[in-house]
């Protein structure tokens, strides 16, 4: 990007910038534009939800992306009743199956992973929409990814690829590591913030979920669950991911990115289906859809190089909640306190990062 000189009056003026408009963001920009600041939400990718992605599949829609909240998570729960959406518990009912190198599948008798967890009917995506459609005309932009985050007197100077600002605040709710590697931060990030934010694994960065649907449910049938284990791999996770009423029937997957690194998405479906084959027989090479999500190869979710020393340790330091020069804030998933890695998480992230901007601005000499 060429670098211009840009002056500080010469620019248009906001309250907050918000980068990403994924859960935490869109969380975020709700509590603020409630409380009457004027607030512009600069996304890079050509949709909101970051890594809730919700794909069609006939009446319904299936997560290819966060997928599940659970009962004891009663901030997702108050935002979802909010916003008018219905949820419904993840079948578990049945058998699983466990999958070894030297046993092959064996039938479990029970579901071991029958942990009570939700899903969202319309799709986890349903979630950050919902937010998006509450702010005003303008207030959200797509296909403008942030560049630059300078701190000036008066306040931050935002250059994104479509806009230029000078907000009196900004909330980086991307990955950490990502912002880290894909924002020019002037001055540079404080180095032991650096240091974190690049070592901070980001959730769901290094998985890939596929999804196979079906004409019918026909593990149900044979009593089974959907739900498997496999040490044999490449899938290690497997579990039922119907939608409501089991329409339309699917099983979705978990793998290592790692296991499809130079891998096309293609030879991933192939692996995917015969894995499916091994575990529930021959009826599951009948899939109707097949879909595959590498969130490593996504350039919006996880950044080209990853620390070696990469962890989840880090998620929600102290350092990530404390204001960089008293303007940018950081509110995602892994900077969250509590339920780090989960929806919940990335919605405390994104309030608790909205709360300190309107607690400053109150306190604020006039």
């Amino acid at each position: 990007m060429n670098h211009v000189t840009l002056n500080d009056d010469d620019l248009a003026r906001c309250d907050v910038v918000i980068v990403g408009a994924g859960v935490a963001g869109l969380s975020a920009a709700n509590i603020l534009t409630s409380a009457g600041a004027t607030v512009m939400v600069l996304e890079a990718r050509d949709r909101v939800g970051g890594r809730a992605l919700s794909t069609p599949a006939g009446e319904q829609r299936l997560d290819l992306g966060a997928t599940w909240f659970w009962p004891n998570e009663p901030t997702v729960q108050t935002s979802r009743t909010e916003l008018g959406l219905e949820a419904f518990p993840q079948r578990t009912a049945g058998d699983a199956l466990l999958e070894t190198p030297n046993e092959g599948a064996q039938r479990l008798d029970g579901n071991p992973i029958d942990s009570p967890a939700y899903r969202l009917s319309d799709g986890m995506q349903s979630l950050p929409e919902r937010l998006a459609d509450r702010l005003s005309c303008g207030t959200l932009r797509l296909e403008d990814p942030v560049r630059a985050l300078t701190l000036t007197p008066n306040g931050v100077r935002v250059e994104a690829l479509h806009t230029r600002l000078l907000a009196q605040h900004v909330i980086v709710a991307v990955p950490p590591a990502l912002a880290a590697e894909q924002i020019r931060f002037e001055p540079d990030l404080p180095p032991q913030l650096r240091r974190i934010a690049e070592s901070t694994t980001v959730w769901m960065g290094s998985t890939v979920k596929a999804v196979a649907v079906y004409a019918t449910p026909f593990w149900q049938s044979e009593g089974l669950s959907g739900s498997a284990i496999s040490y044999s791999g490449p899938f290690r996770e497997f579990h039922d991911h119907s939608g409501p009423d089991s329409a339309p029937p699917a099983i979705f997957a978990f793998a290592s990115a790692d296991a499809f690194a130079g891998v096309s998405l293609d030879d991933a479906k192939h692996s995917f289906l015969a894995q499916l084959e091994r575990l529930f027989g021959a009826d599951a090479r009948g899939a109707t859809r097949v879909y595959v999500q590498d969130w490593s190869r996504e350039r919006y979710t996880t950044p080209t190089v990853i620390a070696q020393q990469s962890s989840t340790a880090t998620y929600g330091s102290s350092q990530f909640n404390e204001a960089i020069g008293g303007h940018i804030h950081f509110a995602s998933t892994e900077t969250a306190t509590a339920y780090a890695g989960h929806v919940e998480g990335a919605i405390r992230a994104g309030h608790s990062a909205a709360r300190r901007i309107l607690d400053q601005t109150r306190s604020a000499p006039r």
